[in-house]
Formats: structure tokens, sequence, C-alpha cells
């Protein structure tokens, strides 16, 4: 086929776009905010491309096709060996270096963004060693345009601009332009699969095609390089609101030696390394490395416009097999890994972004104190899930900020502590989600979060004097604090023989309605991800370790040592560098058994989350995390990237599944990047740097003792014991009228205003109760002058005493005495 100059490829639309793989070996952004793209690294070629923003992917990917002419044509991504470098710390630049299996010939690439501009540079250096080849090998720059998100609908075209021979895409109002110092010596658009520059060249090793457009499909562009003038050469892609912009963009990057660009864009990262005494290299076991790059990492996620919005990840699980159906990927906001982010780089010394993200959460939360589940970085919500977890997460990025000694000038958080407070109040216990977005009921490591943020909460009232409003807070969380191994621990647990009492993943209930009383004997666990239908009492995970971690159990608890000895019989997997941990048995999300990419249904894998978790209960417990921190060092892949999971089966080389190697899930993925930043500044510290010490001193060292039972509409509680106060919770004024003897006699209580958190409480005291009295109430609300309509009842039962807030302190039994097993 010989087209015209002006001819318009065929094919559209072309086949059905994909993304490309998670498994990324490298990111890398300026430092400078007047740079406003990301690029993303794997299989020795660039992948997304975000702009204008870090939530926004424009590209599949960008590679070289490399070809003799006449018997081969190579694909860089699948026929070359692959190998990554990083010429230079504390920056995430990149040297690729792609080598011909048969040592004939190589690329090396140097890879960055420019300091200034939205423009993606790639220095290249042909290397030919086979002496038949030289001067006979052609280079064809190759690249799969996804703008706005989409790989459907985006048109391409061919230009010449001040003498300049240009490759074009656009969609909507994202631009795209590719130029090459040495400029393209032939052009081509074409429709992916139909008419693009792969299809030509694999035909018959050729350029036949010079196709000058190709209008609203899933498009790909491709450029001949002209040799002639060397073999190093520099690509430019310039992102853009508008052609013109985007050209200048280009022509300016291409105009300035890349070596100048190099220089400036290492300046700019490596005045990012804070005070050397946040060089905690001597607790790793490899001289730092990882450390550094996590860092690097972590500040890389953050948004540019939205200054303090960091994503989860720069990529998308199985991307792959996905479509311009899935928007989000992990390249959003969620508050908790936000915060978890936030928390690593305050532990490097970093103060700039935790305190950015801590007011992006301020400007984002809604008026009852809700944070999103996630978000774009705009503040908009893309899920709509409720997770208690991530409405105290600010509450606790706050109150580390201000342990840090960071100043918050005058930004005064206590407007967003306190409403999220408030949330946490009028919703909990039962979280509409876990930490991992499935379930909703009492979750270990939901309320460890949540006690250890009311905590800090109350320490900022008491603060601005507010004694009131910390007392009331307190004794919720003491509440809470007293009833956890209540609603989470089983004593029917059949996974283990002799160790029936345990912590168990979840006990489910509605969230819309949820008993308030729900037994983990009897309930049963629906699993997300076609895990089945299963007994809450025999699933189990790694949450409750969150209980010690914040500070709300100790580390030599009876249940917590049972409790790890289960989770270590169902979850653990021994990797060859070192252990792992499933989320909980019958996950299903992760990596088929196959080894084939999850589809809604799968197998999950081992975490390197779960390995650092593990190592912070280490040292709390008063031994060595170095082996943990050493196993997240090797779990990295050769660019230094950790990934969500890890194949934990047996090796299948045909699908690159390989033994403690990442799988297609997220990579890098920032909570683990940030879980093991935090672990390297626990080890150097001594103590796990996310303990609240207030809670800590509260229920481990001096455990307070409850002497509420809490009663609200959203938790009706429908028993206390003798001798406790029964305190009612409402969100308006009124007056509980209360009767313990069937309404012989009746009492009144007027409730008091908690004015901060925007409710009000009676106390009823259950002093002289018989056991197994009744406890009647109802309302006369005073603003409406109406009465209630309805009664509520609460039976007094149990001993008579009060409840501890912690169920056991076994601090001073000595191990022989409690059948602790060993973890060694």
């Amino acid at each position: 086929m010989n087209p015209t100059e002006n001819s318009v490829a065929f094919g559209a639309p072309g086949i059905e776009p994909r993304w490309t793989s998670s498994a990324k070996e490298g990111l890398g952004t300026a430092y400078h905010t007047s740079c406003r793209v990301w690029v993303t690294l794997s299989h020795g070629i660039v992948n997304e491309i975000y702009y204008p923003s870090v939530d926004q992917p424009n590209t599949r990917d960008f590679q070289f096709l490399i070809t003799d002419g006449e018997t081969f044509c190579h694909e860089e991504k699948r026929d070359l060996d692959h190998r990554i470098e990083y010429p230079e710390r504390d920056c995430v630049f990149y040297r690729l270096t792609n080598s011909e299996p048969g040592g004939r010939y190589r690329l090396i690439k140097h890879i960055l963004a420019d300091p200034h501009r939205s423009v993606v540079l790639l220095h290249t250096k042909l290397e030919v060693f086979d002496e038949s080849l030289r001067g006979k090998l052609r280079l064809y720059a190759l690249l799969a345009p996804h703008l706005g998100r989409h790989g459907a609908g985006n048109s391409g075209w061919c230009s010449e601009i001040g003498g300049n021979s240009l490759l074009h895409a656009g969609r909507q109002d994202v631009h795209l332009v590719m130029g090459c110092s040495q400029g393209f010596s032939r052009r081509s658009i074409g429709y992916v699969g139909a008419s693009d520059g792969w299809q030509d060249l694999m035909d018959n090793f050729k350029m036949d095609w010079e196709f000058r457009e190709a209008g609203e499909g899933n498009i790909a562009l491709t450029g001949e390089i002209d040799l002639q003038g060397g073999d190093e050469f520099a690509i430019a892609i310039a992102l853009g609101t508008s052609c013109q912009s985007t050209v200048a963009k280009l022509l300016q990057s291409l105009a300035v030696p890349f070596e100048a660009h190099r220089e400036a864009y290492i300046r700019q990262w490596q005045r990012t390394v804070v005070n050397p005494k946040y060089d905690f290299s001597q607790h790793t076991s490899d001289g730092g490395h990882i450390y550094r790059l996590s860092r690097c990492i972590l500040l890389a996620h953050e948004d540019k416009t939205f200054q303090g919005a960091l994503v989860a990840s720069m990529s998308i699980p199985w991307g792959e097999t996905k479509g311009d159906s899935d928007l989000g990927g992990y390249h959003l906001v969620w508050t908790r890994d936000l915060a978890q982010s936030a928390t690593a780089l305050l532990a490097t010394g970093q103060t700039g972004t935790p305190l950015r993200a801590l007011i992006w959460l301020a400007a984002i939360q809604r008026t009852d104190g809700r944070f999103p589940q996630n978000s774009w970085i705009n503040g908009k919500a893309y899920w709509c899930g409720v997770q208690l977890d991530e409405i105290a997460a600010p509450i606790l990025l706050a109150w580390r900020l201000q342990r840090e000694g960071v100043t918050l000038g005058r930004f005064n958080p206590c407007v967003m502590i306190l409403r999220a407070a408030a949330y946490l109040i009028r919703q909990g216990p039962v979280t509409g989600q876990e930490r991992w977005e499935e379930n909703a009921g009492y979750s270990p490591s939901t309320l460890a979060t949540v006690i250890a943020g009311l905590v800090c909460a109350a320490e900022f009232a008491k603060q601005h004097n507010d004694t009131a409003t910390a007392e009331f807070i307190l004794q919720y969380a003491d509440w809470l604090a007293a009833h956890v191994e209540e609603w989470t621990v089983t004593t029917a647990g059949e996974l283990v023989e002799g160790l029936q009492r345990h912590y168990i993943r979840i006990n489910p209930t509605n969230a819309d309605a949820p008993d308030p009383h729900a037994d983990p004997n009897t309930a049963m666990l629906a699993i997300a991800n076609g895990g089945g239908l299963r007994p809450a009492k025999n699933v189990v995970g790694g949450d409750f370790l969150h209980l010690v971690r914040l500070g709300i159990r100790a580390a030599d608890d009876v249940l917590v040592r049972d409790s790890i000895a289960v989770m270590d019989h169902v979850l653990k997997h021994d990797l060859p560098q070192g252990p792992g941990w499933r989320r909980y048995n019958h996950d299903g999300y992760g990596q088929k058994q196959n080894g084939s990419a999850f589809d809604g249904t799968g197998v999950g894998r081992s975490w390197p989350i779960l390995t650092g978790e593990r190592g912070h209960y280490e040292l709390a417990a008063g031994h060595d995390p170095k082996p943990f921190i050493a196993a997240m060092e090797k779990f990295a892949n050769e660019g230094g990237m950790i990934s969500e999971q890890l194949w934990d089966a047996e090796d299948l080389p045909e699908k690159g599944m390989r033994r403690g190697l990442p799988t297609g899930a997220a990579m890098p993925l920032c909570w683990s990047h940030a879980e093991y930043v935090s672990l390297v500044r626990s080890a150097h510290d001594g103590i796990c740097f996310d303990r609240v010490e207030p809670a800590y001193q509260r229920y481990v060292v001096k455990p307070v003792v409850n002497r509420h039972e809490m009663w609200s509409r959203r938790h009706p509680i429908r028993r206390v014991m003798p001798g406790q106060i029964l305190r009612v919770i409402v969100a308006a004024d009124a007056t509980v009228v209360w009767s313990a003897d069937g309404w012989a006699s009746t009492h009144k209580a007027d409730t008091t205003q908690i004015s901060a958190l925007g409710m009000w409480f009676a106390d009823l005291p259950t002093e002289g109760c018989a056991d197994g009295s009744v406890i009647e109430f109802t309302f006369f609300w005073k603003t409406d002058q109406r009465w209630e309509g309805r009664n509520y009842s609460v039976a007094v039962s149990g001993p008579s005493k009060t409840t501890p807030g912690m169920r056991e302190n076994p601090k001073n039994i000595p191990p022989a005495k409690r059948g602790r097993r060993s973890l060694d």
C-alpha cells in the first residue's frame, strides 16, 4: 500500500483500548510545581504520562521499534533485556539500558521531566556492537495516546512548525505533541490493531505507511528517528491545553541541552533532603537506598495544582485488562492512604507536604465531619463508602504534626478535628466499610484507629480549655476500648486446636441498622470477590495489630499473642525474601490460581504492608524489626518499587509469576512505601512512630475504668450492667423521661449540650437497679415541643461491677503461665 501524502489512516476506530501493566519499575516528575507531568516506567519503556494532575493519565506507553529493514523488527519492551539504574542519589532520575539478547546493540535512555515545563524528555543513545548492523538499524518512536484518561476518541495528525516535523494528538482540551531533537524522517498516524506503526513494521520490517491523520479512535503515533545526525538524540513529549502552547513547550525544551535539564532536575530533588538526622540508613539492610527512594516516591505522588493531595499509586492494577470504563485505577486520593503517606513523610523530617495534606483534607471535609472514601485530586468524591478509620485518620495526622513540632501557622485544625470526632461518635462504632473496603461491622483495626483518633481529638479540646468536650470524647473512647473484645473476639474459633479465643477479621452487621450486640461466635460473613459466606469466627486477619501499634493494647496481651499464633498458622507465607501475610483467609482480591489477572475473583496474595505491620508489632513487643525491614527491601523490584501484592504460590514462569515477586496488583503502592518508611523510623526511635502516647498511657500503662454504656439512635444498646451509667446521646435538646420499675415511678433528666460537637446527652444512673430490671425511656423534644411517641428499653444485666478499659493486662504474669506460643 502506498498512500498519498495527505491520506487518512484506515481501520477506524481501532481495537478496544486497554491500559498497561501496573508493574512499574520507576516513576518521576520534576519537583518544581511549574512542571505538571508525571511519568511511569516498566519493562524498559515509558508507560503512563500524567497531566495536568497526578490523577489523569494520558498515554498507554511509549517505546522504540528497532529494525534492520530486512530480517527483524524488535519491540523494545518484549524483545530486549532491560536494566534500570539510578545515576543520582535522592532523585527519581533513571538510566534505562535495553540490550538485544544477542549483544548486537543496545539503547541507553536517560529519562526525566523538564524542570519547569510539562514535557517528558528521553535522551537516547544507540550503541551498535555488531558491525553488520552498523548504519543499517532504524529506530521508530511509537506512542499510544490515551488522552484525558481515555484510549478511545483520540485524534492525531502530522504537522511542520518552524522547520520541525512533529506528531500531534488531541482529545477535547488535552493536547500532546511529540518531537525529536534530530527530527523525524518519516511519520505516520494509525489506528491500533489496523494501521498503526507496529502493524506496519512487523509485516515486512519496513515503514510503508505514512498516514497524515487519524480521527477519533484508539490511535498510535509513529516517527522514524533521523539518525543522519548521529546516534544520540532526545525525544520530547509535551502536553498542554492547546496545540500552540504545547508546541511552544516542546520546542523550548528541545532548545535547552539535555545536560542542563538534568542538572536542574537533580538539583531540585536534592534540595528536598532535610536534616541529616533523618538519615536512618543504619537501620536498613541496604545502606538506606529503598528508604531514600521511598521518600522520593511519596513526594512524587503529590499533585502540583491541588497541593497536599497524594494519590495512592500512579498505576492501574491489572491495567492490561482494563479499559476506558475503569477511570479511577489507583490514581485517586484515599483519605487513609493520604494520611499514611503524609505520616511517613513526617517520619523522614518532611513537614511541607504533610501540612499541605492536612489542609487539603480540611478543605474537602463535609460539614457533617465525613471525608470521601476516595476522590479525584480536586476533591470530587469517586466512591461513596463510609469508613470510620478514614474519618479518624486526619485527626491522627494533625496530632502527629503537632507532636513533631510542626508550626501550623494560621491554620487551625480544631474545627476539622471536632467535626470528625462528632461524626465518629454519631455513627460509631460500626463502620460501613473496614480498611479493605469490603465489609460493614465491628473491625478491630477501625476501632483502634477511632479510639486513638478520639483521644487525640480530646487532646486538642484540652489545649483550647474545653474540658467538658474533652471529657465527653474520652468517655466515649473509653467505652469503645472496653468493648473491643466483646465485639471482635470469638471464644469458639476452630482454626487452631486449643486456641478458640482470638480476634477475628470483622464481626459483620448491617451498617444502616447495626446490631449493638452482634455475636462474633455466630455471625456469618459474606466475603467479597467470590470468597463465599463463612463463619466470622473462622475468618482472621492481622487488623488487630493496630490495637498494639496505636497504643490501645499491650504487645504482650495474652489475647494478642494467641491471635498472632492463629494468624500465622492461617495466613503466613515464607517467601524467599522473608515472611509475608495475606489479608485474611478466603480473600479473593488477587491473581488467580493459574496466574491470570484478577477479574472480580481471584486469590488474595501476600501484602508487603502486612510484613511492615508485623515488624511494628515485633518492635512494640521488644523484638528486633530489622528482619522485616530487610524483607520489605527485598520485596522491591529492580527499580525499587514495592508492590501491593506478592505471588506466594509455586512459580508460574509462563505467566511471569515467581514466588515472592510482585503480581499484577498496584505497583508502586504508596501505602507499602509509607509502611516501610515508618518502620525504619520506628526502628530508630525504639517505639512505633504511630503510637499515640496519651492513648498508650490511658489504656496500657494505667488502664482507665469505663463507667458508661453509650446509647444512641444508631447504636441502641439493649443491656447495661448494674452500677454503670447509661449515657443517652441525641442530636437535639430534650428531656429524657425514664423509669426502672415499669413506670410505677418516673424520673426526668435534661440533656446537656456539647456545643463543640453539636450533640446532647443525658446520664441515667443504674445504681440501685436490680439485676434483671429494665430501664425504659422516651424523649420530649424541647425545640419542637413534642413527645417522641415511643419508648426505648435497656435491660440491666450482668455482674455488678464496672468494666475495665482493658480486659487483660498480663504484663506481670510469667510467660509459662500464660500459654504463650513462641514466635521465634
